[in-house]
């Protein structure tokens, strides 16, 4: 068979606000794409702009939710192979060689793939503790998967067939500085409080000791977090406050107290 006739076009969807500084290097490393698109909620930095000068097609949506706005950029696509990644994130020269080998065969039997995700934190990556390999899915069919279900923050995505593994990593350029990192965090525990108490998860007091030290333990300890010297560290003790907040939150909300 002639491998063109069985290699899928394949569509990268970004969700985005404010990204001027990171769009770019995101939009290049995506340039095996057929197409990409930016789902855009407000940016007032010029990221429409820059994405659109890069050549994706942008559209502008009020953003109403994590899961929401990437289930949108996945339905604006003109390929049933979708690639979805964050503006913070870039595809390293292997990751894109493994999908290429993957489109090649028309992406076998998969409905679905995962790769790792490298974080890097403070100039240097992190390879080890809860940070790595940190395994997403990110590239499917999306007549056989998407962005399903009711949680808009921490989203996933459900798939209907087998799921395969690719090589390579998925560069994660998480967080601007400390500052960054503790403001988003903050955010997300709201975000993820407010799910966990919608949903009747129980608040349980003990979770707002344990749950945090375990997290540090696993991540640091079991996982070797230590290994990433004072960055892993600070990455598992950040992570741990943010089990903390979490819990904490959903404490308060399970007894009517106003966050």
């Amino acid at each position: 068979m002639n491998p063109a006739a069985v290699r899928p076009r394949l569509a990268a969807c970004i969700i985005t606000l404010d990204e001027a500084d990171r769009i770019d290097a995101c939009i290049e490393s995506l340039a095996f794409c057929d197409e990409v698109i930016v789902v855009d909620s407000g940016s007032t930095d010029g990221t429409r702009e820059r994405a659109a000068a890069r050549g994706a097609r942008v559209l502008e949506r009020a953003f109403d939710g994590y899961r929401t706005q990437k289930d949108f950029a996945v339905q604006a696509a003109h390929c049933d192979w979708v690639l979805c990644i964050d503006a913070d994130e870039r595809v390293t020269p292997a990751l894109r060689a493994a999908i290429e080998a993957a489109r090649a065969t028309g992406f076998g039997t998969a409905a679905a793939y995962r790769f790792a995700r490298c974080t890097h934190y403070f100039g240097a990556p992190l390879r080890h503790g809860n940070a790595y390999p940190d395994r997403v899915l990110r590239l499917f069919d999306r007549r056989r998967a998407g962005w399903r279900g009711a949680r808009e923050i921490h989203e996933q995505v459900g798939v209907d067939g087998p799921v395969a593994r690719l090589a390579g990593d998925l560069e994660h350029q998480a967080y601007r500085s400390l500052g960054d990192q503790l403001r988003r965090l903050e955010r997300y525990s709201t975000l993820m409080a407010q799910h966990l108490h919608a949903s009747g998860r129980r608040a349980r007091l003990a979770a707002i000791v344990l749950s945090p030290a375990w997290r540090f333990l696993r991540g640091y300890v079991l996982r070797a977090g230590f290994l990433d010297g004072w960055r892993g560290l600070v990455f598992a003790l950040v992570e741990a406050d943010y089990v903390r907040r979490k819990a904490i939150k959903h404490y308060l909300l399970a007894r009517g107290a106003p966050l």
